[in-house]
């Protein structure tokens, strides 16, 4: 029997017209990132501090933080407090912020995610609120989030 398990990965790359120090904000302060994903955040940003997120109601993405190299690389891992497929911790996030002109590349990867399905669902939420994050990042406002809204009416 083979012990490894293949895995899947999302990878994303976007241009943000912030520096690197803004964007890493972005990322590490419950406030900032809830402008851009989420309705809550607890963030204790430091290896082995805890990464906790309200994404929409009923849906909370729980981990915690491996690496922080500011403003340049942060590395922590993601999965979904009482849902099945992705549990906390499970999969990990990296985030590569590198200087480019005046603004940031930002790189991406969401691995280690247990079956195309799960890739798949996790693609979808990303292309959702990556696009936010370089509005908010770059001095704008992305506006209220659609699917908070659409969720709360469905409440």
């Amino acid at each position: 029997m083979d012990a490894t398990t293949e895995t899947i990965s999302v990878e994303r790359t976007i241009s943000i017209a912030a520096s690197p120090e803004t964007v890493w904000e972005f990322f590490i302060d419950p406030e900032k990132l809830t402008r851009w994903k989420g309705m809550k955040a607890d963030l204790d940003p430091r290896p082995g501090g805890v990464y906790l997120c309200e994404v929409i109601p009923g849906h909370t993405a729980r981990g915690e933080y491996v690496e922080l190299d500011r403003p340049r690389r942060l590395v922590f891992t993601w999965g979904w407090d009482n849902q099945e497929g992705v549990p906390p911790g499970s999969s990990t996030i990296e985030v590569e912020l590198t200087p480019e002109g005046d603004g940031t590349s930002l790189h991406f990867v969401h691995r280690d995610l247990p079956s195309a399905e799960s890739a798949e669902s996790h693609a979808h939420g990303w292309d959702h609120y990556l696009p936010r994050l370089e509005i908010v990042a770059a001095g704008g406002d992305p506006g209220e989030d659609p699917w908070l809204t659409q969720d709360m009416q469905a409440s």
